[in-house]
């Protein structure tokens, strides 16, 4: 059986040991050597393998874990967490997004509908009573573990039809030429109430990051207007921030 050690190769660079042993480590968990919910060796192992001292691997393994790449079970061992670090400047789906990580994306309908636009939607999406909407409730998961629930409206002429959405929202509005080009979204911490919690498998008052997001086409009609809880334990917003004009 092929060694942790082998497969991320040798600890070349500069910098002390710890941090070149981080980087291999961190290298394994991009890149999909380690997978969500991998354990790790022990770490006497690890230092075996490696051909370092357990000081060492315990403080590459604390970095890591600060980092929220790994983390320590109580009697469990070491095991490569299931955060996601989400781009906030970049307009992608989730889809997308757990692809670019090496995750494998999946929903759960909760609800697939057509109808008219009700006040509130309305307003979202800049429609007129009774224009019609399409309404995509669902579980969004990466490799089987819920990370969120999300909440779309399209306006009717955004799509044929509700069914006309199999596994992804915007390669659906992409058929038809009507993908978003901007959005606004706005976030804010939230506890999750009871039925929400029940979904996403954690416990009631949980952490999240509640996100509202409206995407727009060029021409400035809204295209989308979404609502997502996102797990606080699973989930981070990174945001690039340029102090150029």
């Amino acid at each position: 059986m092929t060694s942790l050690a082998e497969q991320v190769g040798t600890l070349a660079g500069s910098g002390p040991l710890y941090t070149r042993l981080q980087r291999a480590l961190r290298r394994a968990i991009e890149t999909s050597v380690l997978r969500h919910e991998d354990a790790l060796p022990a770490e006497r192992e690890l230092a075996s393998e490696f051909a370092v001292s357990r000081i060492t691997v315990r403080k590459a393994l604390d970095g890591l874990v600060a980092e929220g790449l790994l983390q320590r079970r109580q009697g469990a061992g070491t095991f490569v967490s299931g955060r996601v670090e989400k781009q906030f400047a970049k307009l992608t789906s989730f889809s997308e997004d757990m692809k670019a990580r090496g995750r494998v994306p999946s929903s759960e309908w909760l609800l697939k509908a057509s109808g008219s636009v009700t006040p509130e939607e309305a307003l979202a999406l800049g429609l007129s009573p009774g224009a019609p909407v399409h309404r995509f409730h669902r579980i969004r998961f990466a490799d089987a573990l819920p990370m969120a629930l999300e909440y779309s409206k399209v306006p009717g002429f955004g799509l044929e039809g509700a069914d006309a959405v199999d596994h992804s929202l915007y390669a659906a509005l992409h058929g038809r030429g009507l993908r978003p080009t901007r959005a606004l979204q706005r976030l804010r911490a939230v506890l999750i109430d009871d039925e929400r919690a029940k979904l996403l498998g954690v416990d009631p008052g949980a952490a999240a990051l509640y996100i509202e997001r409206r995407g727009f086409l060029d021409d400035g009609r809204v295209i989308e207007a979404t609502e997502s809880w996102y797990r606080g334990d699973a989930y981070d917003l990174v945001a690039e921030l340029n102090a150029r004009a």
